[in-house]
């Protein structure tokens, strides 16, 4: 899509509400990508703003196959340190220093701590105790957030994702991270039925996040912290209104290059 500059956080927005999952800014405007499950024919007639008179705005689209991380992961990816604490790399690389070191290998999975979201939850991970805790890893995908809780002292992890290669990644990577508290759970928010935890983080996409907010909630014991990324700045004021709803109270946040990453205690 080729919208004008001004445009970009509304048609994200639209776009958001209709089914789409992640948005890449570019110099020509946005490529948006939806599961190939949720894709209509007519799902863009209910974009207004690609109706606007203000704006002129062009679009394409195309089906692509799955990438093949294993090789891409191999070729381009280079390991990450967070906070001069944490570093998440692939199993070729030089052991570091930090205190932190955790060894993934994405497959089809999402979740390296380069996007801005997971970065982020790994700080809010390094600066909270951990020590005993419960903890729920929602939308896990290669289940890195998982295993930094159990090297931070979590006594009981579930990790969740509704994806079978983030399942069945996330399960390697916790083997490979020799991960003894972590039990990993294909599925969605229908698993928490009965559940309660310490903590709950949920990296996902804002949709997902708005119609699960109140399964989340349920979930925390009294005091619990519960962990918010996967949308943008823009977002927070709606996610913020939905929480206090449920009587969760905004304590912290991390910002980084237009996404966010929220806490919030019960």
């Amino acid at each position: 899509m080729q919208p004008l500059i001004p445009a970009v956080e509304i048609l994200i927005a639209e776009l958001g509400f209709a089914g789409f999952e992640s948005f890449v800014e570019t110099d020509e405007g946005v490529t948006a990508y939806i599961q190939k499950k949720e894709w209509q024919d007519n799902i863009l007639d209910k974009i207004q703003i690609l109706s606007s008179n203000e704006f002129e705005i062009s679009n394409t689209f195309e089906e692509i196959k799955q990438v093949n991380w294993n090789e891409e992961w191999e070729k381009n990816f280079n390991p990450i340190v967070v906070d001069n604490m944490c570093t998440v790399r692939a199993p070729f690389h030089k052991v570091p220093t930090t205190q932190y070191d955790i060894i993934i290998e994405p497959k089809m999975s999402f979740g390296t701590g380069h996007h801005e979201t997971t970065h982020m939850m790994i700080q809010h991970i390094l600066n909270n105790e951990f020590t005993n805790k419960s903890v729920l890893d929602m939308g896990c995908g290669t289940g890195v957030l998982a295993i930094l809780t159990e090297m931070k002292g979590a006594k009981a992890v579930d990790a969740i994702d509704i994806d079978n290669w983030c399942y069945i990644n996330s399960k390697e990577n916790v083997e490979f991270n020799r991960c003894k508290h972590i039990s990993v759970f294909e599925g969605d928010a229908s698993l928490l039925e009965n559940k309660k935890y310490d903590v709950v983080i949920a990296n996902i996409n804002r949709n997902i996040l708005l119609k699960d907010l109140g399964k989340y909630s349920s979930c925390l014991n009294k005091n619990g912290i519960l962990f918010l990324s996967g949308f943008y700045e823009n977002d927070i004021p709606v996610i913020v209104e939905e929480c206090e709803k449920l009587k969760l109270k905004l304590e912290d946040k991390f910002e980084r290059n237009n996404w966010t990453a929220l806490k919030f205690i019960n």
